[in-house]
């Protein structure tokens, strides 16, 4: 009995120097799988590449797509009518004898224009509340004016032709009259030459006249801005 002692206390160490060996050989793989899955689940650093935002771009002027004003210039007697499509705008000044036509732009209610004969005249208003307000420049002189917007028939008109080998151009603004009917100031020469205008026919004004001994057709803005510009 006293030699069985030792033999089966070292045959039990041995069981257990075994036993531990094996649980340390499972336990390691299972300790790097751990280690590996928890590195695969951990989210990426991500780098940040993304350009700056551009700025917004600055937004496009506003232009008023039809409009149409006609009224009295302060302190001369004489009519204004300007007409705009699309921001793209002409106008006429006239008191019967002298006469200017206009063209250029409008954008956020304000209007610019020269003058198609003289650079040197000019128009400047602000457009809001239903009117054009500004001044007008006209053979170096310049007043101020109030002009209200129309409808048809009111508004601006214009005729051309040749004349024995002149080119005859006539303009007409027509503006309501508040104690009823109309009221019409009109110009026309041929090359340098003032003649005679005759009245439109207020009710319908494109209907064709006679200046001069030759029958013109008169249009409305609609049909000459484009070529004016």
């Amino acid at each position: 009995m006293s030699r069985l002692g030792p033999v089966i206390t070292l045959a039990a160490g041995a069981v257990l120097a075994l036993g531990l060996g094996v649980a340390s050989t499972i336990a390691t793989p299972a300790a790097e799988e751990t280690a590996a899955n928890t590195a695969a689940e951990a989210p990426p650093v991500e780098e940040n590449t993304a350009a700056a935002s551009p700025s917004p771009s600055q937004t496009a002027p506003k232009k008023i797509a039809k409009a149409d004003y006609g009224g009295r210039v302060k302190g001369n007697g004489a009519l204004i009518a300007i007409s705009i499509r699309n921001g793209k705008a002409v106008g006429y000044f006239c008191d019967g004898r002298t006469e200017a036509w206009f063209k250029g732009s409008e954008s956020d209610g304000r209007l610019q224009l020269k003058g198609v004969a003289n650079a040197g005249s000019k128009v400047t208003a602000e457009l809001g509340g239903g009117r054009a307000e500004g001044w007008v420049s006209v053979g170096g002189k310049r007043w101020d004016f109030t002009a209200p917007t129309v409808v048809k028939p009111s508004g601006l008109y214009r005729a051309t032709a040749m004349v024995r080998g002149a080119r005859l151009r006539a303009g007409w603004i027509v503006i309501k009259n508040p104690n009823g009917g109309y009221y019409q100031v009109g110009a026309a020469f041929a090359g340098e030459e003032q003649l005679d205008i005759p009245q439109l026919n207020s009710e319908q004004p494109t209907a064709p006249v006679t200046v001069d001994g030759t029958t013109v057709n008169p249009e409305d803005v609609d049909g000459f801005i484009e070529e004016m510009q």
